[in-house]
């Protein structure tokens, strides 16, 4: 049964949309605070990627206000028909919307082009009609691949989301989160991360943590190597994680549309 859908306020739960962080209260340009709306669906929720980057946010001096709507399996063209997740984009003062969409449909060229990217255009649109910045969140593939859909392993899967995000970001001129491109490179490490659960489709807290970091970087544009919030991961294993974030996103930050 798909999980019921979440709108999510960290720290603080609202009965109609999403309300303000008493941490964001008086916030001024010399004491700024970062509001996010993440937009997706479990690869989102799971682990609550959101409450994480929260910790990290913290742990690197920076305040931020993190929000989410998300449901189970969900694609962005249910969200762009959803006016739950309508009303709480429209109706909070957000810096950034991350858009993550539906894990599989991406990595197929006819289904993200008749589906993910008229979503896409269409959030797009209202995001920046609220004046946020739309982020795109390029997910990372199965660990044993789609063979059913002619994508017999995870390289194969991972090359073809990460064509079908970087072609709708490039073509709306918005910022890409590579996360999927970082767990391509830790998949490579030895020893090797515990990156997907036994599904080999959702993430373990070490995923999640490694997503976190990715958007660490590509948010403050600084590198998360040295934070303090480990999420009681291994320090070994949370420093590395805190690298490969911090490469994939610094070392060529235009390849993220990061102007």
């Amino acid at each position: 049964m798909a999980k019921r859908f979440l709108i999510v306020c960290i720290l603080v739960l609202a009965s109609q949309g999403c309300a303000l962080l008493p941490g964001c209260d008086g916030a001024s340009a010399g004491d700024p605070c970062t509001r996010i709306l993440f937009i997706g669906n479990s690869y989102t929720y799971v682990n609550d990627l959101p409450a994480t980057f929260t910790q990290l946010a913290s742990a690197g001096g920076h305040r931020v206000q993190t929000g989410m709507a998300a449901e189970g399996g969900w694609t962005l063209a249910q969200h762009a028909g959803s006016a739950a997740t309508i009303d709480m984009l429209t109706h909070s003062a957000w810096d950034d919307v991350v858009l993550q969409e539906q894990s599989e449909l991406p990595a197929v060229e006819p289904s993200r082009s008749s589906v993910m990217y008229p979503a896409a255009r269409q959030l797009v649109a209202l995001v920046r009609k609220a004046g946020a910045t739309p982020i795109f969140f390029l997910t990372w593939g199965h660990r044993n691949g789609w063979p059913e859909n002619g994508l017999p392993d995870y390289g194969s899967m991972q090359a073809q989301l990460d064509s079908g995000y970087l072609s709708i970001a490039g073509e709306l001129g918005a910022p890409v989160a590579p996360v999927g491109v970082a767990w391509w490179t830790a998949s490579r490490q030895a020893p090797l991360p515990d990156l997907w659960q036994s599904d080999g489709s959702h993430p373990t807290a070490q995923g999640t943590y490694l997503a976190a970091c990715v958007f660490y970087a590509l948010v403050f544009r600084q590198s998360p190597e040295g934070l303090g919030y480990l999420d009681d991961l291994p320090p070994d294993t949370a420093h590395a994680l805190q690298s490969i974030a911090a490469h994939t996103v610094l070392d060529n930050p235009g390849q993220w549309n990061l102007h």
